[in-house]
């Protein structure tokens, strides 16, 4: 008789699939979005794990996500990088999603550091600004926690007040200030995706509250504050989306303005990952 294994269990597998290879314990999480990866440069790399040979783990199949788990150290801090996420749009669900946090949860991780491509909404922004994110609205219509509660994880009810915590998100500032690297903050309005925002869209979404746009992140942070980890997430504005005048966005323009922006991003995040403890 088959018995469909308890995503638990599986959550247990991938785990001590990795640890086998590992010598260290990550005490921080990366997530790099699109065009990102060469922000795991920054890394003393001990060794990398493809995705697809990690039992249960998601693939991605957007090409500019490569699907590598990168394990290494910054500084003195131990670390795995995700080289390319995965996305509702994809066809996977928000558990799918789930399991990859949880999975870098149960190694060790503290620390979850995540980087977006994002459109702007906000008229005061530009392509090629960092945007620190302060809080997020979900219209993905969906949500990682949807079903059985896991309870050796996280609690039933998770309090959001806190997503992004403000003395990480202060750690952020006084190193971007440091470093001379211009940060600015705002709110993700998180959707489902794959085609961009219509002007009416975009308007809502301004008029809502949001003032970057994109695929990602909403789930990720969710899981992460479940499972207790401290979140901290930088949005690289690819696109400007105005309502009056919007242009065509072109995957490989965006692709290009996070590939130009992350020499920059990667000295940002080396220099806040120095002073977490």
């Amino acid at each position: 008789m088959y018995i469909a294994m308890s995503e638990e269990t599986k959550i247990q597998k991938s785990i001590e699939f990795i640890s086998k290879k590992l010598d260290l314990s990550p005490q921080i999480a990366m997530i790099t979005g699109t065009g990102f990866s060469n922000i795991t440069k920054i890394i003393e790399v001990v060794t990398k794990i493809p995705y697809e040979e990690i039992p249960n783990f998601p693939v991605p199949t957007v090409k500019s996500h490569t699907g590598m788990l990168v394990f290494g150290k910054v500084k003195d801090k131990t670390i795995v990088a995700m080289e390319g996420r995965i996305h509702l749009y994809e066809g996977y669900n928000p558990k799918d999603i789930a399991f990859v946090i949880r999975v870098m949860a149960g190694l060790g991780a503290k620390y979850l550091l995540i980087t977006s491509a994002v459109g702007g909404i906000d008229p005061f922004l530009e392509t090629g600004d960092f945007v620190l994110i302060n809080d997020h609205i979900n219209f993905t219509g969906t949500n990682p926690l949807i079903g059985k509660n896991i309870d050796s994880i996280g609690i039933r009810f998770p309090d959001m007040s806190s997503a992004y915590p403000a003395h990480l998100r202060k750690l952020a500032i006084q190193a971007a200030i440091k470093k001379g690297i211009r940060l600015k903050e705002g709110i993700y309005a998180g959707v489902l995706g794959p085609c961009l925002e219509t002007p009416a869209e975009t308007r809502f979404l301004r008029i809502a509250g949001g003032h970057v746009v994109g695929m990602s992140t909403v789930q990720e942070v969710i899981t992460a504050v479940h499972c207790g980890v401290q979140v901290l997430a930088i949005g690289v504005v690819t696109n400007v989306n105005s309502p009056d005048c919007m242009a065509p966005s072109v995957i490989e323009d965006i692709i290009s303005v996070a590939e130009n922006t992350s020499d920059i991003l990667s000295v940002l995040w080396k220099s806040i990952i120095a002073e977490l403890q």
